[in-house]
């Protein structure tokens, strides 16, 4: 027979320690970052008009036929379609090439585009943790990928770590983003990365601010996508419900570094522990997953191209509408599922559609 080895157990043992050390180590940190106070550093009403400026109320250049009204019970989703093995992305289908299903019951796609809604990008740029994943190349990277925005495209900027603070509201003037992240403020290593108290205020932002006939994108510039919730503010869960209603794409860029990721495995694997007990927390990728979006990784010299890439699928995504044949207004979390055509799939090889999960019915 044989013989077992008796250090095995041990150093097992020995390893689950030292994780729970480090789980015990963070959380030990993270209460003495939540001890600062919270608020939301909303804009003024000078801000406001500032902002309001830059944006029109018009949508130049797009059909009359191509405008979806504000309607309630019109549920508008954005649909990114890539060759699973290529990840190109597909363009020049058409309406018929899909179908879209609300708890397993097909509806009628009654509005249909591509890149002819505008954006409302809101940049949500952290300040937190030990590092600072906003670095004068991540910074370069951003800018030219809003100057690559069309005129028609509305840009915020909003920064956070225990707090969230509001530095530019939606606007179309590209001096005022640039002005903007030239004013980011310092990074803070002491504090934390609140992700449910930022999510719950971009959403709300969101809500209040966005173009009510645009395409909703949240990206979030981050070292970290995954945290354990902040007290004394709306909880994760909250805040995703809160994206969920605003309709917004989540997507995230990650400046990729060996520290970056050593900070962020430690994130996850305290999570994941943290769940044994029940903590809540919220993970960016899960959003993105949930909202269609996506969530990108470079190294921070490589992201000008990384940038350039979400801002091409986001201009490539399929704008669909439908009415729901469900007419209870019970504010219930209803499944979406779109699917592509048989003969499309056969003719174009593998294909993956991003788009989100779900909606939230109107409420009466």
């Amino acid at each position: 027979m044989k013989q077992r080895n008796p250090t095995l157990p041990f150093l097992l043992l020995i390893s689950f320690t030292v994780l729970l050390s480090l789980v015990f180590f963070f959380l030990s940190f993270r209460v003495t970052c939540q001890t600062r106070e919270r608020r939301v550093n909303g804009a003024t009403s000078s801000q406001t008009d500032s902002d309001n400026a830059g944006r029109m109320p018009a949508l130049p250049g797009m059909p009359p036929e191509e405008i979806v009204k504000v309607d309630v019970d019109l549920v508008t989703v954005d649909a990114l379609v890539l060759q699973k093995n290529t990840a190109r992305v597909v363009g020049g289908l058409k309406k018929e090439d899909f179908t879209l299903l609300e708890d397993g019951t097909k509806q009628e796609i009654t509005h249909f585009s591509q890149d002819s809604l505008p954006l409302s990008v809101l940049l949500l740029i952290d300040r937190g943790g030990c590092l600072d994943p906003f670095s004068a190349e991540v910074h370069r990277a951003a800018s030219d990928a809003i100057a690559r925005l069309k005129p028609s495209d509305e840009v915020a900027v909003m920064t956070y770590h225990n707090t969230t603070r509001l530095l530019q509201g939606f606007t179309r003037n590209r001096s005022l983003i640039e002005a903007a992240l030239d004013r980011i403020p310092p990074h803070d290593e002491q504090a934390d990365h609140c992700l449910n108290t930022l999510f719950f205020d971009a959403a709300d932002y969101m809500n209040k601010a966005g173009n009510p006939v645009g395409r909703r994108v949240v990206i979030a510039i981050t070292g970290v996508t995954r945290n354990f919730d902040c007290p004394g503010v709306p909880s994760g869960k909250s805040a995703a419900q809160a994206i969920y209603e605003s309709g917004s794409v989540v997507c995230g860029i990650i400046p990729k570094t060996d520290e970056q990721g050593l900070e962020n495995g430690i994130m996850i694997w305290a999570t994941r522990l943290g769940r044994l007990g029940h903590a809540p927390y919220l993970d960016i990728q899960t959003l993105a997953n949930e909202t269609g979006g996506e969530v990108l990784k470079d190294k921070p010299e490589n992201l000008n191209s990384t940038f350039q890439t979400l801002m091409n699928h986001l201009r490539s995504r399929y704008n669909l509408a439908f009415v729901s044949s469900n007419k209870k207004r019970d504010g219930a979390t209803r499944k979406l599922k779109i699917d592509l055509a048989e003969p499309l799939q056969k003719s174009q090889g593998k294909l993956v559609v991003k788009a989100r999960r779900s909606y939230v019915a109107p409420r009466r």
